[in-house]
């Protein structure tokens, strides 16, 4: 018996000692049991002096299973005590792991014990995994997945992990998996196209929707999003140079120039305005040097825009008589049946000028000014080493590409696909993470067998990508936020792995329902933990600015109570070791 109850003020005891202290082990963090008659109720010792315990209510036991939380509170007459084996192996589970468990570190406070977690109560629920940079986060990730996929008696062949690798860490830690569990296997994505030894990035263009290609462009009002669906309906009708692509082409060049030469406007300005146009959209059939032929003479189109003393334009019938004949008066572009074509950036680009001249955008400075951007933007992608990430030439269905996602080059079906993004620029990289996890996210909701294929999506540095940014104000929706607030339903679960918690997206943290906490300094990211992550003490918060480097305090629905835990080191470790300044200076 360690003492007796002398006062208890909401969730605390104090014990008054009837042991030596000074001839005892250390007995912070412990769990003690209240017991009176067949009442067991569990604390831990959160706090002590040489006479006194200040001890924290975390739950009770009945029969064999520990109930978490407070319902009642100990008697003064209940004798207190320190946990039997058999009661710890009820609040911290058993320390060797069952069939549907897997081993996530050891405890700090009863050596050599093992934290095992229920598989189903950690990996069906989305996940965090905070800490300072130099806390342990890539080591703690790299152990639980070495953990997880390494032996080779419980493979999870049906595992589709997905990792978003802001520093090209994890393929030394993972990339030979197969080398210790053979029917595991590891497959990376570079998006540095000078390396030969990984597949480079690659979404085909045609499988990103109109919010994908908003938020590629950078769309910033949604006034812009018309443009995009414009450009996709026409893309694939404008793709290539058969007598069908150019036809199109020309009614669409002549709507628009028809459109200015009745205008009403003055003479120089429709002249300038039709110029501008056949400039830059023209075919074999419509253009500046277009032959308009007159009994008697022939005249280019654009000596017909000739402009009199008068300030007239002489030949405007002529003119519009000859655009006029261009324009298939029963064709509606948005009628005609979609292509399953490969289109590029390029033909994309094509296919946005198009639609920008469709919907005048000559005729109105405002529409110019928000329209003309995203051409611009499109442009500049489009001829920047980053189309690789995008242009491909064989058309593919999303299905495919999903299946070759998770196969390499032997044909064998990969349970972890690496992303690694740290070869461009945070903006491209936000960009193609939000893209890819949409894409995931589509799959899962239409799969008739909802659920039946889980897709983890594991996001380093998350608070670089899962932000509180615009795409609700623009899209109506955050990726991010739709997948933590529906994707577990449909088997899409998101793990945040983060240095700065507060720069999360509010929702996104507040959808976890485990957390894996490093050492934690910066008094916003603790001052945020405490308010957003649900079930957390003072004294557990307290506790994340002292630990070690690879040790954390776990909780949530896989745990009973908060664990204070330590992770074993990865084996091979991920590329995450910090400068060797000594050597590098004196070597």
């Amino acid at each position: 018996m360690l003492g007796t109850i002398k006062e208890i003020i909401d969730n605390n005891v104090i014990i008054d000692l009837s042991i030596d202290l000074t001839k005892q082990a250390n007995l912070l963090n412990l769990h003690v049991v209240f017991e009176d008659n067949n009442n067991k109720i569990v604390g831990e010792i959160v706090n002590s002096t040489k006479t006194t315990l200040k001890i924290n209510i975390v739950g009770e036991i009945k029969g064999n299973n520990f109930l978490p939380g407070v319902s009642s509170k100990p008697s003064f007459r209940s004798t207190v005590r320190l946990v039997s084996m058999d009661e710890l192996a009820l609040i911290l589970g058993p320390s060797e792991p069952t069939e549907k468990e897997v081993t996530l570190g050891y405890s700090n406070i009863y050596q050599n014990y093992k934290i095992n977690i229920n598989i189903n109560s950690f990996f069906s629920n989305h996940f965090a995994i905070l800490g300072n940079s130099g806390a342990g986060k890539s080591f703690s990730v790299s152990r639980i997945f070495q953990n997880i996929f390494a032996d080779p008696n419980k493979s999870p062949v049906g595992a589709h992990v997905i990792m978003f690798d802001a520093y090209g860490e994890y393929t030394r830690a993972l990339g030979t998996i197969d080398q210790v569990n053979p029917k595991m296997h590891y497959k990376t994505y570079t998006t540095n196209p000078e390396n030969g030894a990984s597949e480079i990035l690659n979404i085909p263009l045609w499988l990103l929707g109109v919010d994908d290609l908003a938020l590629l462009l950078n769309v910033t009002t949604p006034n812009q999003i018309p443009i995009i669906e414009k450009a996709l309906s026409l893309v694939n009708i404008l793709t290539g140079d058969d007598e069908d692509v150019i036809k199109y082409k020309n009614d669409i060049i002549a709507r628009a120039v028809l459109d200015i030469l009745l205008s009403g406007h003055q003479s120089t300005k429709i002249r300038d305005q039709v110029i501008a146009i056949l400039t830059k959209f023209n075919t074999k059939d419509l253009s500046l040097e277009a032959k308009i032929v007159q009994p008697g003479y022939v005249r280019t189109f654009k000596q017909c825009l000739y402009i009199d003393k008068t300030g007239k334009l002489m030949e405007i019938e002529l003119v519009v008589n000859f655009v006029k004949q261009f324009i298939m008066e029963d064709f509606n572009i948005e009628d005609r049946p979609q292509k399953f074509i490969a289109y590029t950036l390029k033909d994309l680009e094509t296919a946005m000028d198009f639609a920008l001249i469709s919907e005048g955008i000559l005729k109105s400075d405002k529409v110019y000014d928000y329209a003309n951007v995203l051409s611009v933007r499109l442009h500049t992608l489009a001829n920047s080493p980053n189309h690789v990430f995008f242009d491909s030439n064989a058309y593919i269905s999303k299905d495919t590409y999903l299946d070759r996602l998770f196969t390499n080059l032997n044909g064998e079906k990969c349970q972890i696909v690496n992303f690694n993004i740290s070869y461009i620029e945070d903006r491209l990289a936000k960009v193609i993470t939000k893209i890819i996890s949409k894409l995931i996210f589509d799959t899962a909701v239409t799969n008739e067998n909802r659920g039946s294929v889980p897709y983890h999506i594991v996001i380093e540095e998350a608070h670089r990508y899962v932000q509180k940014d615009t795409d609700t104000e623009i899209l109506g929706y955050n990726i991010f936020d739709r997948i933590t607030k529906e994707g577990r339903k449909y088997g899409v679960l998101l793990g945040l792995i983060t240095q700065r918690p507060s720069e999360l997206s509010d929702t996104a943290i507040s959808q976890c329902s485990n957390f894996v906490i490093l050492r934690t300094l910066h008094p916003k990211d603790l001052g945020y933990i405490k308010d957003m992550v649900p079930s957390i003490s003072i004294e557990v918060a307290n506790q994340l600015k002292n630990l070690k480097p690879g040790n954390a305090i776990a909780f949530g629905s896989a745990f009973k109570v908060p664990i204070n835990l330590y992770f074993k080191k990865a084996d091979p470790e991920p590329l995450s070791n910090n400068v060797d300044i000594v050597n590098t200076w004196y070597k």
